[in-house]
């Protein structure tokens, strides 16, 4: 089945959802809700943050904590909220960037492929993204391939941040490369970690002089939530052992196309609002080393017109067992 009809949320209409299969897991995008992985389910067991809010409409100016705030967006042209002055005019991109906030178009879907397009608001780039879902020995693999053409007459910045926000239980655990010895903390919601300071990886001094690993999820009562990049990699990859539930997630990315990578460690410390609050881990393969392009620096990427760039990211889904190394 390529695709199923119903609805996406409790106070919104029927809307017509692409859904992807191979075996045991399903991977369903939200594509009248910025293209959205909504789901990645392996054995009836959901993979991502499950919504914090009803789907609902959103636009330029709605906040990304006033949305569902869960599943898997895609970030371009900028993370964060920002205006930047470039040599032929001014960009003003929203929170979390244009796509996540508009409908995207179904190229085309099969029953275990799907491929969408959207165009940003803020600049003239439009982002094409192909998925597959294939099985493997030990489990399936998602293939996705990102393509982003500069449709406009003048050469603009740009950065690219995949936004999954993967559901976690403590002890889980975040797997760096070995040459990974330390992180830079972009924020920190309890400002036990200090913004804007390197730090050691895994275990990391924080600002009241107490250790933490940082590579082990925290109960939900632990009410934190940091950003960290780690980068420029030489090994593009990240693991997220979900032991407890039987799982390995390895996220692999060309290091020379998106050398950084942020982690979005969430354990109950955001949104900051009343209600349900974020438990989950965000690996975030990314061609900047900030969420924001207005402080991207020499990590800005440059789109000339009719100019086109392509990039390949896979998340590989095990099944492994305690005894798996």
């Amino acid at each position: 089945m390529a695709s199923s009809v119903g609805p996406i949320g409790d106070n919104a209409a029927a809307e017509e959802n692409v859904v992807i299969c191979s075996g045991g897991c399903s991977v369903t995008l939200l594509p009248a809700f910025g293209g959205k992985i909504s789901s990645i389910e392996v054995d009836g067991q959901e993979l991502l943050q499950t919504p914090l809010n009803p789907y609902s409409a959103r636009g330029p100016e709605t906040g990304f904590e006033e949305s569902d705030a869960g599943g898997w967006d895609e970030c371009v042209p900028t993370v964060a909220a920002c205006r930047v002055e470039y040599p032929d005019g001014e960009l003003h991109a929203p929170d979390h960037g244009d796509l996540w906030g508009i409908p995207w178009q179904v190229l085309e879907s099969a029953a275990d492929s799907a491929t969408l397009r959207a165009r940003c608001t803020s600049l003239p780039l439009e982002l094409t993204r192909s998925s597959i879902l294939t099985e493997t020995d030990s489990g399936w693999t998602l293939h996705l391939l990102y393509t982003l053409v500069n449709t406009g007459n003048a050469r603009v910045p740009w950065l690219w941040s995949a936004h999954p926000l993967f559901a976690v239980d403590p002890g889980d655990r975040v797997i760096l490369p070995e040459d990974v010895a330390s992180v830079r903390v972009e924020g920190s919601m309890d400002g036990k970690l200090r913004a804007g300071q390197q730090i050691l990886w895994p275990v990391a001094e924080q600002t009241d002089g107490s250790p933490r690993d940082l590579s082990v999820a925290l109960d939900p009562e632990a009410k934190t939530g940091d950003k960290l990049f780690a980068g420029p990699l030489q090994d593009g990859w990240c693991v997220l052992d979900r032991r407890q539930s039987g799982l390995r997630l390895t996220m692999s990315f060309e290091s020379a196309i998106t050398p950084w990578l942020g982690l979005w460690l969430c354990y109950g410390g955001w949104p900051e609002r009343p209600g349900a609050k974020q438990i989950c881990v965000a690996i975030e393969p990314t061609t900047a080393s900030t969420d924001l392009l207005a402080a991207a620096g020499e990590s800005t990427r440059w789109l000339s017109p009719g100019v086109s760039v392509t990039w390949p990211l896979e998340l590989c889904i095990d099944r492994v067992t305690r005894e798996t190394v």
